[in-house]
C-alpha cells in the first residue's frame, strides 16, 4: 500500500485498517512460531505497511492541531 493511498483514507478507515494490520502480523508471527508457514517477507512488508498507516495518521493529527 502506497503513502498516497493511505492519505486518501478518512480516519475512521485509517484506524480500522491499523487494526486489521496488527491482527494479520499478529496471526503470521503465531504461525511462523508454530512452523504453519515460512512466509517471513510478508511480516516485513506488513510491518512497513502498518509504520505507512502510522505516519500519515500522525501527520493528520498534527495538521488538525491535535497532539
Amino acid at each position: 500500500m502506497k503513502a498516497s493511498e493511505i492519505r486518501e483514507l478518512t480516519e475512521n478507515e485509517l484506524n480500522k485498517k491499523k487494526t486489521e494490520l496488527m491482527e494479520e502480523i499478529f496471526n503470521l508471527r503465531i504461525q511462523v512460531s508454530t512452523q504453519q508457514t515460512t512466509n517471513f517477507a510478508r511480516i516485513g512488508k506488513l510491518k512497513k505497511d502498518l509504520a505507512r498507516l502510522l505516519t500519515v495518521i500522525r501527520e493528520k493529527e498534527i495538521s488538525t492541531g491535535r497532539s
